[in-house]
């Protein structure tokens, strides 16, 4: 199967309603002509950490947001979206554990990189530990001891908030053992009516001496062609996740696979905080086709690595300092060699509702923008709802990514319904789900930089979009299936 060309939810599993069971409730009542695209439910795994991207199993659900009946029911009705932690999986996971007991005797033992499967003797040379992009503070290793012999492990981890602790550990990709591993998750989520699956963190799953180990060519796009190759044999749809460069976006993209659009939050921001499109339309021009569209999401508004060469390092500092002054905070780059003059924001947390300082017009332009944008459209929970920043949940978690994670009830999700922008935004998803024109191809005419305008067309049905860039005014005209023209405010 192909993803449809429709409008996506993105959704913790207990973000709305509480559980599955509410989740699917709230769906079926409210959301059955909305999202056609489907439905992405964040890791609803067992997991210790990170908020389920620390999974201990792919085969079980976390009791407490229901069972795999309850994803078999949402994927009934539309094309389910999972996670896939293709770089890592919980340090309390059975085959985790079976290495701390027993070793290098363990049955799983070739799942893990032992730092001597990179190095030879085990220790990474000074200039090749400098080359490595990190994720975690001073080094990507972490030290177990052995409880049968008392030996010390070193292995790679990538993540962690401190150099001595990583909640995730590193899988070899390399090992037939993963590919085994991989192999069953596949057939099971099959089994599960799961339709796609989004490769979390894939950009790291290649270590090479004398590397940065992130987006290792062309190894990294030999395993995805692997990946690719499994998925096919049980109909699912691959999305590669990362992080980095616009230009590993063409790149992955010229390889044929599904990308993120990980420059469109953050370039609508400068659009509109600016009154200017001459940056934003440039953009359009070029951008891949086979994309997945985002303005937020469970982590941040992406800025470094993702922005770099597209906006200069003022016009980023610009769109972070307006967020930090609406209540934002933000994730911080930890190399040396991605830091220009001190500038480190690697995202920023934030509502998008937020960013935009609770403009309705102003958000629902950037909604209009980001449907019109090529590819398909995916709309984050909180920012379907026009959800402000959370800092109550923020002190309570001690985690800044908690800003945009807010968990709402039942009947807070339908008290948000009531919401003219909430009223405003849902219409808009239902003309992006319905009108042939998105079915064609996309002319971005040049226009003045106060403006904006995009067009699709095709055969006879045909949307513009105009964006007034000074009123923050969206418009869309477009054609009937008679042929005559109609308009109305975004």
């Amino acid at each position: 199967m192909s993803i449809k060309n429709k409008v996506q939810l993105i959704t913790y599993p207990d973000s709305l309603g509480g559980n599955l069971p509410a989740l699917n409730r709230l769906l079926l009542k409210h959301f059955s002509d909305i999202f056609l695209g489907g439905i992405h439910i964040l890791p609803p795994f067992p997991s210790t950490g990170d908020r389920g991207f620390a999974p201990t199993t792919y085969l079980e659900i976390e009791p407490l947001f229901g069972t795999w009946a309850d994803i078999r029911q949402i994927g009934a009705e539309f094309d389910l979206m999972l996670d896939l932690m293709v770089n890592h999986i919980s340090r309390y996971s059975l085959y985790f554990q079976d290495f701390v007991h027993k070793g290098r005797d363990s049955q799983y033992a070739d799942m893990f990189i032992t730092l001597d499967k990179i190095w030879p003797h085990g220790d990474p040379p000074p200039e090749d530990l400098a080359k490595i992009f990190l994720r975690k503070p001073q080094h990507p290793f972490s030290d177990i001891q052995i409880e049968t012999n008392g030996e010390i492990e070193r292995i790679w981890t990538s993540f962690g908030p401190r150099v001595d602790y990583s909640e995730q550990i590193d899988l070899d990709v390399n090992s037939a053992v993963t590919k085994n591993f991989f192999a069953d998750v596949f057939t099971h989520f099959n089994q599960q009516k799961v339709k796609i699956l989004r490769l979390d963190a894939v950009g790291y799953v290649i270590k090479k001496p004398g590397t940065s180990c992130f987006m290792v060519e062309p190894e990294v796009y030999g395993f995805i062609d692997w990946l690719t190759e499994l998925a096919e044999q049980v109909n699912l749809t691959l999305l590669p996740e990362v992080h980095d460069h616009y230009s590993t976006q063409f790149k992955l993209a010229e390889h044929g696979y599904w990308v993120y659009d990980f420059v469109l939050p953050a370039l609508i921001l400068h659009t509109l905080y600016n009154r200017s499109s001459a940056k934003l339309l440039d953009y359009l021009r070029i951008c891949p086709r086979k994309q997945v569209t985002m303005l937020d999401c469970h982590d941040g508004i992406p800025i470094q690595p993702d922005l770099d060469d597209i906006l200069t390092f003022d016009e980023s500092k610009k769109i972070v300092n307006i967020c930090l002054q609406r209540g934002a905070n933000l994730n911080r780059l930890l190399s040396s060699d991605k830091i220009v003059d001190g500038f480190d924001a690697h995202q920023i947390n934030c509502t998008y509702y937020s960013a935009l300082d609770c403009d309705d017009d102003a958000y629902l332009a950037a909604r209009a923008i980001q449907f019109f944008t090529p590819g398909v459209p995916q709309v984050y929970y909180v920012g379907l709802l026009a959800g402000e920043n959370d800092y109550e949940a923020v002190e309570r978690i001690g985690e800044g990514r908690a800003v945009n994670r807010t968990n709402y009830s039942v009947a807070q999700v339908e008290e948000a319904l009531q919401k003219p922008v909430v009223q405003r935004l849902l219409k808009l998803i239902r003309f992006r789900n319905e009108h042939p024109s998105f079915a064609g191809v996309l002319e971005v005419p040049e226009c003045e930089d106060s403006e904006l305008s995009l067009d699709w067309q095709n055969g006879p049905h045909y949307s513009r979009l105009r964006v007034d860039l000074r009123s923050m005014q969206a418009n869309i005209d477009y054609t009937l299936p008679s042929g005559e023209m109609k308009t109305f405010q975004a």
